[in-house]
């Protein structure tokens, strides 16, 4: 491989993938939380840097282009796979996790069987809006998962009954729980509207491959 700038911002992003993990199973929350928000987010932008400085730099290697893509599905789905686990398996964020995982398993089957015919299976533009839409909804549940353990460490000690007095605007709120409840609420929803919209948009786009694939999986096609 060519040790070039691009190629190891590559590198860093996947080893961010277990990192998200890995924070969670080391660090208390909400540190853990913190930290698999800045390895996601930080690895994210680097996505899109590492692409642009191939291309402006004409630093575009053979080695690059292969781990590219791998370093996105790895990082995508080891951060789904932990939303899955903190949620509880939240049938919103599970099923479409699940819908996402098996698309990516099923082009990168697909595109291994095609062999040297794959290159008809290249990356659109959908498939890149996908990958985007993907990557912001994990960044906006990590980070609900954040304003979680704020209102949680906030209500300590609180009966249910105190805290809904306090959400209602029954009694004092010295410790800022209607604004982390509602900042909680808030990213959460919008990153499981996020999530579903990348799982659709992952849908279509592996149905497209299929299509494009399908005369070269006819019998005596090969």
């Amino acid at each position: 491989m060519t040790w070039n700038i691009p190629n190891i911002l590559t590198i860093l992003r996947l080893a961010a993938a277990p990192s998200i993990a890995l924070a969670f199973l080391l660090a208390p929350r909400p540190l853990a939380d913190w930290l698999a928000l800045v390895f996601f987010a930080g690895a994210a932008a680097t996505d899109w840097v590492d692409g642009y400085l191939a291309r402006r730099w004409k630093q575009e290697t053979l080695f690059g282009a292969m781990l590219d893509p791998i370093a996105d599905k790895a990082m995508v789905l080891t951060a789904l796979l932990v939303l899955s686990t903190l949620s509880g398996m939240n049938i919103l964020i599970v099923l479409p996790a699940t819908l996402i995982l098996f698309r990516e398993v099923f082009v990168s089957g697909l595109r291994e069987f095609l062999g040297k015919t794959a290159g008809l299976l290249k990356v659109t533009k959908l498939a890149k809006w996908k990958t985007a839409t993907q990557m912001v909804a994990i960044v906006v549940l990590l980070s609900a998962g954040i304003f979680a353990q704020y209102f949680a460490l906030a209500g300590e000690g609180m009966d249910a009954a105190g805290i809904d007095t306090i959400l209602n605007g029954g009694i004092a709120d010295p410790n800022g729980l209607a604004w982390k409840f509602h900042a909680m609420m808030w990213f959460f929803w919008a990153g499981v509207g996020l999530l579903w919209v990348a799982a659709i948009l992952t849908v279509v786009t592996g149905a497209d491959y299929l299509r494009k694939a399908m005369p070269y999986l006819q019998e005596g096609a090969r």
